[in-house]
């Protein structure tokens, strides 16, 4: 399995180009890569976001969707109409392309085919177009879709900016993460501003490192530990200790002589009478019979909500109170316009989907 993260406002060359910073050991330089496309109905994006949680690869895998704008009347010439699929761009080694397809085929029944990445031509006069050269790659597409044989795009597919999806090895990235954790406790390694060069017989050699030298070591760890945590807990029980405090002289209780009622046992004399003490009044009065307000905190002001997401809620609870489906709510013509608007925003629009649809 892999662990996907998204990186925003990225392109996959960046991404290639820094892999080996980012990912270090992870990364292998060495290892053959390749491009392919991958086409799924626009409502099943989400798994394509998420897909590399459920596949073990050996290697990192970098996506990107693209979504045509005015390049989208190109496809539609070919039959194919771009408001019904999600165009992702998938860039992976090549011993990791068949575990990363394999559901898809073998579950799904997803066609293969082979589509030309080309330059959109320049009578169209759309901003930041830059040529480059055709190039085949292979295509997947849910049976659903029909075939594409060519897909334009005004710049490489490698130079796509948007939201990257980074999909890396978990074995790996787990083992990377002990290292470096195991780097960390020691101590960082800091770099020589110079290193000399010393001949054979002047490099000084090092004893080899024996199990008794290394037991010893851990015996003083253990004794400087237990030397600290012993003067921690004396100087602590020193502080801590009971000391006797004198306690002032108690006086003893006043007696009064409390007559008895007539009629009771005459046998008593005057002077047996029952005698009982008299009860101190109370000094000082007690903390919790005196009720001090403690002030109630102050409400944090709810941010307000945007128009866009106003607008998305009530879509949303609309669609929802009329029956239909969260599945086919994409579908509705509205939803294209807010999500875009949402995304030019800077407001996710999916957390609030979830959100709502459970309710």
């Amino acid at each position: 399995m892999g662990i996907t993260a998204m990186i925003p406002d990225m392109t996959i060359g960046q991404l290639g180009n820094e892999a080996e910073s980012r990912w270090g050991e992870i990364w292998d330089e060495d290892a053959a890569r390749m491009l392919i496309l991958v086409i799924c109905p626009r409502k099943e994006r989400k798994l394509l976001e998420l897909h590399g949680d459920m596949v073990e690869h050996g290697q990192p895998v970098l996506t990107i969707f693209h979504r045509p704008r005015q390049e989208a009347t190109l496809l539609e010439q070919q039959g194919f109409n771009p408001r019904d699929a999600s165009f992702q761009f998938v860039e992976l080694a090549t011993p990791d392309l068949g575990p990363w397809m394999q559901h898809f085929i073998s579950n799904e029944n997803w066609l293969r085919n082979s589509v030309e990445i080309t330059s959109v031509p320049f009578t169209m006069d759309m901003p930041s177009q830059r040529p480059f050269e055709t190039e085949r790659v292979l295509c997947f597409r849910h049976p659903s879709l029909p075939a594409l044989e060519r897909y334009y795009l005004p710049f490489p597919p490698t130079s796509i900016p948007g939201k990257c999806f980074v999909s890396l090895p978990r074995r790996q990235a787990a083992e990377l993460a002990r290292q470096q954790a195991e780097v960390l406790g020691v101590g960082r390694l800091e770099k020589k501003s110079k290193i000399t060069e010393l001949k054979p017989s002047e490099m000084p050699v090092a004893p080899a490192p024996t199990v008794a030298d290394a037991s010893e070591n851990m015996d003083d760890m253990m004794n400087d530990f237990s030397a600290n945590m012993l003067d921690g807990m004396t100087t602590e029980a020193e502080v801590n200790v009971p000391r006797q405090v004198a306690l002032p002289p108690q006086e003893e209780p006043e007696h009064v002589f409390v007559p008895l009622p007539p009629g009771a046992n005459s046998e008593v004399s005057e002077p047996e009478a029952e005698v009982l003490p008299v009860a101190q009044p109370e000094q000082v009065e007690s903390l919790d019979s005196v009720n001090v307000p403690i002030p109630e905190p102050e409400p944090e002001p709810e941010p307000e909500m945007s128009n866009v997401e106003k607008e998305f809620r009530e879509l949303v609870t609309g669609l929802l109170a009329a029956g239909v489906d969260p599945k086919d709510m994409m579908d509705d013509p509205r939803w294209e316009d807010l999500t875009e608007r949402a995304a030019a925003e800077g407001f996710e629009t999916w957390p609030v989907f979830l959100q709502l649809a459970a309710m």
